[in-house]
């Protein structure tokens, strides 16, 4: 492993102190307990029978692909303290391309998807004969291990992986080739924990509840019951009772017409939809699971969206309560993955998505918010072309202001004077336009002069 250089003899340095961390906490696909007793009463959480649950699959869906539309950036900030989108080398590429069997948007989505369900997403990166990261291959987080040596030192064993190019069985690499992206480090700071691990069991509510009215519409929405006898019946007679019940009226065969005799009586057991509270206990199940990732649950089809009608309001609160943790970690991940941290060759670099890509607006509020930004002199006219993706026009890169405004030390000034308001203020304004528009005309006439002697 050569890309790793020195690193990796500092490994096998340390390699007798490394010890395994602490990681209750992650989500490894087995069976946990969602409360005391819950293995012996049956109640198991099983990281692929939660995924199942739709509102579980949407929440990772959604949040996975709302990050991943938006385009990452390499941007470079000047003296003004103002970031700019560059074009570099060294970086550009593997921003645009992470590796050669995924595009951005796929990568983007493995990296939320594995941090979603497992609170840990592991990116390895290739490197080249340069030391420049040219490829990122998101692992899979199950056959990972944090280890940390005996001085603090942090190294992880990866198993093999194929598609990333990692043939190695047992490999142990320093933190330097592997990107850590972790979310709720509850139990070690190496360490993170799936939302999974506690809406689980909201989950396994939810999908038993909808189990349990799969085989009851199934049934012939006929709920089970008992047969009951005046007087006492052997045990052949119930069993033979019990097999002609089940062969005639169940199954297919619900819903027909049974005539019973001797005394016989049936009483149902399960309770009904509405007895059960079907609907509330679904959606109380769904708005849990939504807490738990801190989605909005109308944007999951849970519940109706906030009364006003602001859909640029609604889209700022997902992103600052659900979103803006994942998109800042990822650019925090990639400047110090891709060695952007420290200045390079004087200039400071970073990684920045497009927010602009999630938050669109009504092409009416957006030309309305840029229109007013250009009148009030924030922004120049080609600045608010590109955001329209228009070509810029001659003399669009100027700020412009109206004539009549005067700053406030100016207006001081002139109230300063015996006669604010007399001829001498107006007239002082008057010489200043009239003086503006005899530069004018002499510019223009120069001009005009030059073009002719040109033709001359």
């Amino acid at each position: 492993m050569q890309i790793f250089g020195l690193e990796i003899k500092r490994r096998e340095k340390a390699s007798g102190s490394l010890a395994p961390v602490d990681n209750r906490g992650g989500w490894w696909g087995i069976v946990r307990e969602a409360f005391t007793g819950a293995w012996q009463q049956n109640v198991e959480v099983k990281l692929d029978t939660v995924l199942t649950y739709s509102t579980v699959f949407r929440c990772i869906s959604l949040i996975s692909s709302d990050i991943a539309k938006m385009r990452i950036r390499l941007v470079q900030r000047d003296n003004n303290g103002i970031w700019t989108e560059v074009d570099n080398s060294a970086f550009s590429p593997v921003l645009r391309k992470p590796n050669r069997y995924q595009t951005r948007i796929q990568f983007y989505t493995n990296w939320m998807e594995s941090k979603l369900i497992h609170g840990n997403t592991y990116v390895f990166k290739q490197r080249d004969n340069r030391n420049v990261v040219t490829g990122l291959f998101v692992l899979d987080p199950t056959k990972v291990k944090v280890l940390v040596a005996a001085d603090g030192d942090v190294f992880y064993q990866l198993s093999r992986d194929d598609l990333s190019g990692q043939h190695s069985d047992d490999l142990t690499v320093p933190a330097s080739e592997i990107i850590h992206d972790r979310w709720n480090t509850i139990y070690h700071p190496l360490v993170g924990t799936s939302p999974i691990y506690a809406c689980g069991l909201a989950a396994v509510q939810g999908i038993r509840i909808q189990s349990n009215s799969a085989k009851f519409f199934g049934n012939g929405a006929k709920p089970s019951g008992i047969i009951t006898a005046v007087g006492k019946i052997s045990p052949e007679a119930a069993q033979e009772l019990r097999d002609y019940w089940n062969s005639n009226y169940a199954g297919d065969n619900a819903g027909k017409t049974a005539v019973l005799a001797d005394g016989l009586d049936y009483k149902p057991l399960s309770m009904s939809a509405t007895d059960s509270q079907l609907i509330e206990q679904l959606k109380w199940s769904a708005e849990t699971i939504c807490s738990a990732f801190g989605v909005p649950a109308y944007k999951v089809g849970v519940g109706q969206p906030p009364a006003y009608n602001n859909i640029e309001a609604m889209d700022a609160q997902y992103y600052a309560q659900c979103l803006q943790v994942h998109i800042e970690n990822i650019e925090l991940c990639l400047d110090e993955g891709l060695g952007l941290s420290e200045p390079k060759d004087g200039k400071v670099l970073g990684t920045e998505f497009d927010l602009d890509d999630l938050m669109r607006m009504d092409t009416k509020t957006q030309v309305d918010a840029l229109a007013s930004a250009v009148g009030g002199s924030i922004m120049t006219p080609n600045a608010a072309l590109k955001k329209m993706n228009q070509p810029p026009v001659d003399g669009g890169d100027t700020i412009y202001m109206q004539q009549q405004n005067y700053s406030l030390a100016a207006l001081n000034k002139r109230d300063e004077g015996a006669d604010p308001f007399g001829k001498a203020a107006g007239g002082a304004a008057n010489d200043n336009t009239n003086q503006g528009k005899e530069l004018h005309a002499i510019g223009v006439v120069t001009r005009c002069l030059g073009e002719f002697e040109e033709a001359a």
